[in-house]
């Protein structure tokens, strides 16, 4: 059977697994979507954001347009590598790895929700550190960053608990106010100091290859 490469990648840890958001995965989650359990207060997410339509229907077809759409645009420079977070097996949530200007600068970002249902159980900072461990160790990158709302307590918690610095702040807009961003950067030698050794990965070589061969 011939794979896409990207939604062929595997994070394994412990606790959860990364795998890649093909339709399938995307049609898992999508009843979480639709019920809202990707939402919280205060708002988390930045402006435009499909999450924040109030038709569960429309709310879902633009969440899934937007996962096509970053599924469709793909370079050694940029792309986004968009995971369904499984838990027992259950999709609970996603964890997003985004390229920007990888073939040169080898630097990324990260976005993530979980579902209501098991939030404040650390699965988020587990979910990322896979994420971590795939952009360095798996892809070579020499940085990550992440930012969010000052009052995104979780996210920003998240990435203390990682090791990320402190990057300056910023404003963005969500739900058409404007809102403070809290900026944050891990460097290779930082993550390197706290390196975990029980995270596998897999689908990562022939990741790799298609990235050379574009």
């Amino acid at each position: 059977m011939i794979g896409y490469p990207p939604l062929q990648i595997r994070v394994k840890t412990p606790r959860l697994e990364l795998v890649g958001a093909d339709d399938e995965m995307l049609a898992a989650l999508a009843p979480l979507v639709h019920e809202g359990k990707v939402f919280a207060e205060p708002a988390p997410y930045d402006d435009p954001m499909s999450f924040y339509e109030s038709d569960p229907d429309v709310r879902v077809s633009k969440w899934l347009q937007s996962v096509w759409r970053g599924r469709g645009r793909f370079t050694p420079s940029e792309f986004r590598l968009a995971f369904a977070v499984l838990v027992d097996g259950e999709a609970v949530g996603m964890q997003d790895l985004i390229a920007e200007k990888f073939d040169t600068c080898g630097t990324v970002l990260s976005f993530s929700w979980l579902s209501t249902d098991v939030r404040g159980r650390g699965l988020g900072t587990e979910a990322r550190s896979a994420m971590l461990h795939l952009a360095f160790a798996g892809l070579g990158a020499r940085e990550a960053s992440s930012d969010a709302f000052v009052d995104n307590i979780g996210s920003n918690r998240v990435s203390e608990a990682l090791g990320y610095e402190h990057n300056g702040v910023d404003w963005d807009i969500r739900r058409g106010e404007p809102g403070l961003i809290q900026r944050w950067r891990l460097t290779r030698e930082a993550w390197e100091a706290n390196r975990r050794e029980d995270i596998e990965l897999g689908g990562v070589p022939e990741f790799l290859e298609l990235l050379d061969q574009d």
